[in-house]
């Protein structure tokens, strides 16, 4: 299976009457210390506070008839409040697994959208299990965090957007976990534009999946595990990001946290660790774009405690 550019257009039409068109900010040469333009896509603005709903009502919308359990899904937390938002909006019944220690605010965002939540184990990968078992005996359809074709090509609309509002940019910096954003965004830019990964060190999934050329287990740790902290990137999207992403670079947790800072106190938005990943790539030095570059950069999540950014 491949994903394609028009697949990625069917699923933005698809999934218009349900997604925010999230809005982009211009930040000029120098105003962050940056020697060169940027623009940031607020996608911490979507529903449910993040990217994941396009891929959940992506999924959701091409499945067909659904069975009366409705749809169950495994997350670190913003999937699940996706696929909860999602069930809410399309009058399904929604069954949510997450690790034991995913953070209060991301179990309250879920359960305010009415799913049951169930803790189903220490990590991402029990949780799925877990969903699994339960998905066997309830008939429910899953609706997987990034491993499954619909899942990208609903992520893809991103960076069908983030291009269409800012022409010209030459490079996209993407915070990666498992794999969907970052691989439906590829399959649309297909190399016209340069998609860098960036991933925290305790969490470098991509990362050492391209260095081995296959995915392959890798450390789960740090402030942005519970967003960015799949064990293995998915199959689906290896290929894709084998051939479109330029570059997969790993940043600190204390630039993280530095990027965290810099958006409250320079535009009063309060992103998640994971949300800020990316920028932090640019502030750190971990990513150096080569002169006259134009960069889109993505912040994809808002789903934390506000008092650990704004103090």
């Amino acid at each position: 299976m491949t994903v394609t550019r028009d697949a990625i257009a069917a699923a933005a039409a698809r999934i218009a009457p349900y997604v925010r068109r999230t809005p982009l900010l211009e930040v000029p040469s120098g105003e962050l210390g940056q020697g060169f333009a940027m623009v940031l896509k607020l996608e911490l603005l979507q529903h449910a506070g993040s990217f994941k709903p396009r891929g959940a009502f992506n999924r959701i919308l091409t499945a067909g008839a659904l069975p009366a359990a409705g749809v169950i899904a495994a997350s670190g937390g913003n999937h699940g409040a996706a696929v909860a938002y999602a069930a809410r909006a399309l009058g399904l019944v929604a069954e949510i697994f997450v690790p034991q220690h995913t953070p209060a605010t991301k179990i309250a965002r879920i359960e305010s959208f009415g799913a049951r939540l169930v803790r189903g184990g220490e990590t991402y990968v029990e949780a799925l299990a877990a969903s699994r078992m339960r998905q066997a005996q309830t008939g429910a359809m899953e609706v997987h965090a990034f491993d499954h074709q619909a899942v990208l090509e609903g992520q893809g609309t991103v960076a069908k957007e983030f291009l269409e509002d800012a022409p010209g940019l030459t490079h996209l910096l993407v915070a990666t976990g498992g794999g969907g954003l970052i691989g439906g965004m590829a399959a649309w830019a297909g190399g016209r534009v340069q998609v860098v990964s960036v991933e925290p060190t305790g969490c470098p999934g991509l990362h050492d999946a391209l260095a081995a050329g296959a995915p392959v287990a890798a450390p789960v740790g740090g402030v942005a595990a519970d967003a960015l902290g799949a064990r293995q990137v998915g199959a689906l999207m290896f290929p894709i990001a084998r051939a479109f992403v330029g570059q997969a670079v790993l940043v600190q947790d204390d630039d993280i946290r530095a990027a965290q800072q810099l958006l409250w106190d320079r535009f009063r938005l309060v992103a998640e660790p994971g949300g800020a990943t990316a920028l932090s790539a640019i502030l750190s030095g971990a990513f150096v774009p080569p002169p006259g570059s134009r960069v889109g950069v993505l912040v994809c999540g808002a789903n934390t405690d506000p008092a650990t950014v704004t103090g």
